[in-house]
């Protein structure tokens, strides 16, 4: 028994032995670390003796990872290339953006912009519906003939900015006469514009809302349809009407030059086809797509050259229909032979006849106000062409839409040839067989026309 108690004891003992032993070299291998850990791992190490081996363990532990952790200039290093990084790429698109937007502005010789005018395209079947009006659609805007410096507002992509410094540069290259074709075009389009917005602002004035009006047949009676150049022309007699139809047959391909159609042809050949003989959507379509035309003329010298051509010249429709009830009603002492016929109509009697609410015979086309004729403040028509620049207009407004490079506008006159145009002087020479209040109610009778197209009073003394 004295035995087994000392084998035991031995044994305590022993075991005792080995577990001082390894804490031993545990604690010295502790401070062997601690050593290395440097100055921060010395500090950490201060007092490890009065401390349990688990404590010195979490103390270590903490000190390594102090000693281990970057310093405060790599994080500032990594955050300084960052922000150099972005913002280098701001910069390259900033410096991207400058350079087309000095592309855009780059100098030179303004371009007229080709108009857009419609091409040239089949018509679907139409409905064959008989309405008899019709609504037009709210997005026929009117087609700007531009030049390049009027027509900014449309988005320039990059395909276009190429095409135009081509474009500018071939201007710039160009001899000089290329500029001085170039200004006729720039000028016309300009004068395009500007009848267009006046005659906007007079229909805003004194017919506003008029655009949301329905639009009947008879309203667009006088119109004449070209299906193939996509036109529409509102004829305006004694205006050049009857060289317009030429035209718009030689276009139609019903003929081949302007100079074989007789002026009977012209008017009475039925080769022409009117707006109000479509159907209600065959209408609405033309009215939304087509290039609405209208030709005017100074209303007054209108009026004597409508006069000249039915009353003091043979005719077999206007002496026996108008002449007669003029005669009739206006001259006091009439012949037989007058009243027979219908010849002989003074300008006065005329004038009297325009003026009367109850004249004895019906209102004509020939002097009808072009204001009631053609409804521009309905149809706003996209070209505006005066009778007094004519010849040019009706080119440039071919040039436009396409026509063949030989079809150019008449100059001839065919109906009595031999007596001479109309001009401002046989107007003023006609006006003043009348009094001044007959002259102010025949301008009132044209008011419109005079506003509407920017004529100037032909007489000082009207109002």
């Amino acid at each position: 028994m004295v035995k087994n108690h000392s084998r035991d004891f031995s044994a305590r003992n022993d075991s005792e032995v080995e577990r001082l032993l390894r804490r031993t070299r545990e604690d010295k291998e502790a401070v062997a670390a601690g050593n290395r850990l440097g100055d921060g791992a010395k500090l950490c190490s201060r007092g490890w003796s009065g401390i349990s081996l688990v404590e010195f363990r979490l103390q270590e532990s903490l000190c390594v990872m102090k000693a281990m952790k970057p310093p405060c200039s790599l994080y500032c290093c990594l955050w300084f290339l960052l922000l150099l990084g972005a913002g280098s790429l701001l910069l390259l698109v900033r410096l991207q953006d400058l350079t087309e937007t000095v592309q855009q502005q780059t100098p030179g010789v303004n371009v007229l912009a080709a108009p857009r005018w419609p091409v040239e395209k089949d018509l679907q079947a139409e409905d064959a519906a008989a309405d008899t009006d019709f609504k037009v659609s709210s997005d026929s805007s009117p087609l700007m003939l531009e030049d390049s410096a009027v027509s900014s507002t449309q988005p320039v992509t990059k395909r276009h900015r190429k095409l135009l410094l081509k474009r500018n540069f071939a201007a710039s290259s160009a001899p000089v006469g290329g500029e001085d074709e170039l200004r006729p075009l720039q000028r016309l389009a300009r004068t395009q514009e500007s009848r267009r917005r006046l005659l906007a602002d007079v229909c805003a004035k004194y017919q506003p809302g008029v655009t949301q009006q329905r639009v009947s047949r008879r309203q667009v009676s006088r119109v004449y349809v070209e299906d193939r150049s996509r036109l529409l022309y509102c004829e305006v007699p004694k205006a050049g009407c009857s060289n317009w139809k030429r035209v718009l047959m030689v276009l139609g391909g019903s003929a081949t030059s302007t100079r074989e159609i007789p002026h009977d042809a012209a008017h009475y050949a039925n080769q022409l086809r009117r707006l109000e003989s479509y159907n209600h959507a065959g209408i609405a379509e033309r009215l939304r797509s087509y290039t609405k035309v209208l030709f005017v003329r100074e209303p007054f010298e209108r009026l004597v050259s409508a006069f000249r051509d039915k009353f003091e010249s043979p005719n077999s429709y206007y002496h026996p229909v108008f002449g007669r009830p003029i005669i009739s009603r206006y001259r006091a002492n009439a012949t037989r032979a007058a009243l027979r016929t219908g010849a002989g109509v003074t300008f006065r009697e005329f004038i009297q006849y325009l003026l009367d609410v109850r004249r004895p015979v019906g209102m004509d086309i020939h002097w009808e106000p072009v204001s009631q004729l053609c409804n521009p403040c309905l149809l706003r028509y996209n070209f505006i062409g005066k009778f007094e620049s004519l010849e040019e207009e009706a080119n440039f407004l071919l040039q436009s839409v396409g026509a063949p490079g030989n079809l150019t506008f008449p100059d001839f006159k065919d109906r009595n040839p031999l007596a001479e145009r109309t001009s401002s002087s046989i107007t003023q020479r006609y006006f003043a067989q009348l009094n001044s209040t007959e002259r102010q109610k025949a301008f009132d009778f044209y008011y419109m026309d005079y506003l509407m197209f920017n004529y100037p009073k032909p007489f000082k003394d009207l109002h």
